[in-house]
């Protein structure tokens, strides 16, 4: 009857034990060291870092930081991009839910863009922020859209057309994320075995 309750008390555990985490994937722009980002990719390319705060398009972009910087579509910081007309740039972000629930997942962040971006969680807009200085950031959160697997998170930057001093960049930053862990079907096992010999013993303590 001790090892009945012990095995259902653990398979318990184990299924209480699947508290809320991190979601592994969401990353701050710039966050990794050097000057490429190769989390955030722009048409299947990696991204390039903004390198020295003390030149254009500082001090107009809010100044980076620890937690996150600037990224551009080339490596040439400053560049000028869509003299003529609006450009857009899509940049992508993956993250994999996979031995996760994904109905439990949500997270909360920041995001600015030099024009302006929406962000899409799996084809869902999810806001939109315009500016890129310091009092321009705009919220990014999400608590559904999200999928079992692969999900991808995209941020559409518009740039409107200007002939010269005209950057494109995007800034994101994540301040939490949570995800709850599937049991191994080993637990559900395990669970069952021990209700069952419970109900057993039970049963032959009756008879």
């Amino acid at each position: 009857m001790k090892t009945a309750i012990f095995a259902v008390a653990l398979a318990l555990s184990s299924i209480g034990a699947a508290q809320a985490d991190s979601i592994n994937g969401l990353v701050n722009t710039g966050a990794a060291a050097g000057l490429v980002d190769s989390n955030y990719t722009l048409s299947s390319n990696v991204s390039y870092v903004t390198a020295n705060d003390g030149a254009f398009p500082f001090p107009y972009w809010s100044a980076n930081t620890s937690t996150s910087r600037w990224i551009m579509p080339t490596a040439l910081q400053g560049e000028t991009f869509d003299p003529n007309s609006n450009g857009t740039y899509t940049w992508h972000l993956g993250f994999d839910l996979s031995g996760f629930d994904a109905a439990s997942a949500s997270f909360s962040g920041r995001f600015a863009a030099d024009n302006a971006a929406t962000a899409y969680l799996n084809g869902h807009a999810l806001g939109t922020t315009y500016g890129f200085g310091e009092s321009s950031w705009a919220s990014l959160s999400a608590s559904s859209y999200f999928v079992n697997g692969v999900n991808s998170l995209d941020f559409v930057v518009t740039n409107y057309a200007q002939n010269g001093g005209n950057p494109a960049g995007l800034r994101v930053e994540f301040n939490s994320s949570n995800i709850t862990a599937v049991p191994e079907p080993e637990t559900y096992a395990m669970l069952m075995a021990g209700l069952l010999l419970v109900g057993v013993v039970a049963r032959r303590r009756k008879a």
